[in-house]
């Protein structure tokens, strides 16, 4: 599994997710005895159809489905 690099910028993007095909290729390609790699999990609500069309199985759709988390500043940032 793989999240692609947090950029606006597709290609960028597309780059992490040809890098993962590529590695899983070569995996495939070894022959591993009981290593079976059916799925390829990669890419996120901001870039599934990039994922996708890179050949993801897998895509995690949380935002997509259930909007923008909302975090108290307070999470992140504890002042006391």
């Amino acid at each position: 599994m793989t999240i692609g690099l947090f950029s606006a910028e597709t290609e960028k993007v597309r780059k992490c997710f040809r890098l993962l095909k590529g590695i899983r290729q070569e995996i495939i390609a070894l022959r591993i005895p009981n290593v079976e790699m059916h799925e390829m999990s990669m890419g996120m609500s901001g870039d599934l159809e990039t994922a996708i069309a890179e050949g993801a199985t897998i895509v995690r759709v949380g935002t997509a489905i259930f909007g923008e988390r909302i975090y108290p500043d307070s999470y992140y940032w504890n002042e006391k």
